[in-house]
């Protein structure tokens, strides 16, 4: 009862503070060219008087700068991890090989640095860069590190939209946050009751009187947003996660999941000297969905959610106030934008089926429908484990069933996809066009197409997984791989108890064990295809044997070890790091 009283008088705090104590938006700074120093580091910052709150962020205390660049840039990007843990970095939407996603296989040691290089191969949009470690994200987000990517390219930029950064063209980084009773950013805590728009508490905006582009990230851990603004106002929807679709779409309502983007014009031409508020109309958000006024069934509910006063609540997320506008004002919306030429469903070459349900950790648990643990295909996330293999340039259908009681957002690494139906109808307009993150509703499917070119890596996989991030750390992730050898879908991924390596992962040497192992034996070391990569004859007259692999020559991955002896084989799963 305390707690609740808490977080009620907090509540009320945030309502008043909306009204009499508001904030300007900080703008995120923009970093342009094409060799990026980020400088991961720790922090304070003041959300609310007191005792200051302990922060992550990239060349600042909070958050992280904006990425700006072309298409056809190739960029290289300095990721130097000042933390005292590990991490790492992904490039949320973009198309790069999977040694340079940033994903869980590629960490980042504490005081170390990761500089991938790639070519920026998107088409004009809105991604945004996050840590993606194994059970960390949540952590690390949550604490702030969070940045946009935008993209520009020439089709873009010959359509006459808004595109001065900060000035008519504006990063919205929507997030909702939990603070105990020190003040202290709390994770896993379904009492997010403080809203942050690039990370400012109350924020308001002096907008000019013109057509205002904004881009808006849901970067919640959990939370969906349901944009509108307080006037009933329309306004146009110009992108989706992948970039511009083909006409603005008119709207007076936009909900985005976490991890979700959109981009949005509004015509303020008219309003100099008015103001208005962005909101998030919670009361209208589908039962199901973290957010609404309600998510599961009685018992399987989410704990404490009912006294969350944000989840089925209409409240503001920022306040504007049109001002006089530029010298060189954009004051039109463009009739058309670029042309949409989604995959065919009549050209796929496979079709694949994902399970999002509970699992069991042990035998007695009984998993709750809404509050989880959550799997995907029955199993938990394993570092160890390849989950799918994809063949290089294949065109493939991917289905997803949600047997749960509570949406979840899915991404996918590497591609953008069209959404070909949900629940058997076809997607709603702000849903058509190139995503990478769509909600599966409770107990409702999802089917999109996509097509996987350009990249394959034998040993790196991709990540496929729940954006609502407290699910994907606590397992709700798989990966696949990329690769354009044949029959690899047959490999036996099986460990051996008989085998005992440490360290695993390791970025030195694996050093191997076995009581199982007596007289001659060829030690064989290859990729998850089968290409061979490390092989030795060895004899063993001890009661237990014991050799090292060296692994200095090797690239980062996952390998399989085999044992061969006269009368048996021993194998399992060994990771390479950097």
């Amino acid at each position: 009862m305390k707690l609740l009283l808490f977080s009620k008088i907090l509540f009320v705090l945030f309502l008043v503070q909306s009204v009499y104590a508001q904030n300007p938006l900080f703008i995120p700074p923009s970093l342009t060219g094409t060799v990026f120093n980020l400088d991961i580091q720790t922090g304070t910052q003041n959300f609310y008087p007191g005792n200051p709150t302990p922060t992550y962020g990239i060349n600042g205390p909070f958050l992280s700068p904006t990425i700006i660049v072309n298409k056809g840039d190739i960029v290289t990007l300095n990721v130097n991890n000042g933390l005292t843990v590990a991490t790492t970095m992904h490039w949320h939407g973009l198309h790069v090989s999977p040694s340079n996603d940033g994903g869980p296989h590629q960490s980042i040691a504490a005081n170390s640095i990761w500089s991938p290089s790639f070519e920026i191969l998107n088409n004009a949009g809105t991604f945004w860069y996050h840590p993606h470690g194994e059970g960390k994200t949540e952590l690390h987000v949550g604490k702030g590190l969070a940045g946009m990517f935008i993209v520009h390219d020439l089709i873009e930029q010959s359509l006459g939209l808004p595109q001065t950064y900060g000035i008519d063209d504006i990063p919205l980084i929507t997030q909702s946050k939990a603070f105990d009773v020190l003040q202290q950013i709390a994770i896993a805590d379904h009492m997010d009751t403080s809203i942050l728009v690039n990370g400012t508490i109350d924020a308001f905006y002096d907008a000019p009187a013109q057509v205002i582009r904004f881009r808006l990230l849901n970067g919640s851990s959990m939370r969906s947003f349901n944009y509108g603004f307080s006037n009933g106002m329309t306004f146009y929807q110009i992108a989706t996660d992948g970039g511009l679709v083909e006409t603005p779409n008119p709207l007076t309502r936009l909900l985005l999941a976490p991890g979700e983007r959109s981009e949005i014009l509004v015509d303020l031409t008219s309003l100099d000297g008015q103001s208005f508020q962005l909101m998030s109309f919670g009361s209208e958000i589908t039962n199901g969905i973290f957010g609404a006024p309600a998510v599961g069934i009685v018992p399987d509910v989410i704990d404490m959610y009912d006294d969350n006063p944000l989840n089925g609540g209409d409240y503001e997320l920022l306040a504007i106030n049109v001002v006089a506008p530029t010298t060189s004002p954009v004051t039109t919306i463009p009739s058309s934008l670029i042309p949409y030429t989604p995959y065919l469903p009549i050209n796929a070459d496979v079709n694949r089926s994902l399970i999002l349900d509970t699992i069991r950790i042990l035998p007695i648990d009984v998993p709750n429908l809404a509050a989880g643990p959550f799997g995907i295909n029955g199993v938990s996330f394993d570092m160890m484990v390849n989950n799918i293999y994809v063949p290089l340039n294949s065109t493939e259908i991917w289905t997803l069933h949600n047997k749960t009681h509570i949406a979840h957002p899915f991404h996918i690494h590497d591609v953008q996809f069209n959404i070909i139906e949900k629940n058997g109808l076809p997607p709603v307009l702000s849903e058509q066009g190139w995503k990478d993150v769509v909600l599966v509703m409770p107990h409702d499917s999802v089917k999109f197409i996509t097509k996987f070119t350009d990249f394959e890596d034998n040993m790196v996989p991709y990540m496929y997984h729940c954006h609502l991030l407290h699910h994907e750390d606590d397992g709700m992730m798989g990966s696949f791989i990329v690769s354009s050898s044949v029959g690899i879908d047959e490999i036996s991924l099986s460990g051996n108890d008989d085998l005992q390596v440490s360290p695993n992962p390791s970025s030195n040497n694996w050093d191997v064990k076995s009581t199982s192992i007596y007289g001659e034996y060829t030690v064989i070391l290859t990729s998850l295809i089968g290409d061979k990569v490390f092989e030795s004859k060895e004899k063993s007259i001890d009661i237990e044997t014991h050799f090292s692999i060296p692994t200095n020559e090797l690239t980062e991955g996952i390998y399989i070890l085999k044992i061969q002896t006269e009368n048996q084989e021993f194998q399992t799963k060994l990771m390479k790091t950097n």
